[in-house]
C-alpha cells in the first residue's frame, strides 16, 4: 500500500532531480555504459524467469495424471 503511494507521488521534477545528480555523479561519458549493462542485466533477468517458467511447465506436463 504505501509502495504505490509513494511511486504515484513521483513527478516530473524528482526524476529530473535524480537524473541531473547522476549526471553530475557519473558524468556524460560513463552513463552510457552504465545503461548498457542495467540493459543487459535486466535481459539476463528476464531470460532467466523464462527459462524458469519452462522448467515449471514441462514438470507439471509430465506430472498430470489425465
Amino acid at each position: 500500500m504505501i509502495i504505490s503511494t509513494v511511486l504515484l507521488s513521483i513527478s516530473w521534477q524528482h526524476i529530473l532531480i535524480v537524473a541531473l545528480i547522476v549526471l553530475l555523479l557519473f558524468g556524460g561519458k560513463k552513463i552510457p555504459e552504465l545503461m548498457k549493462g542495467l540493459g543487459s542485466g535486466v535481459k539476463e533477468f528476464k531470460d532467466a524467469v523464462k527459462e524458469d517458467d519452462k522448467k515449471k511447465d514441462a514438470s507439471s506436463t509430465n506430472n498430470d495424471p489425465s
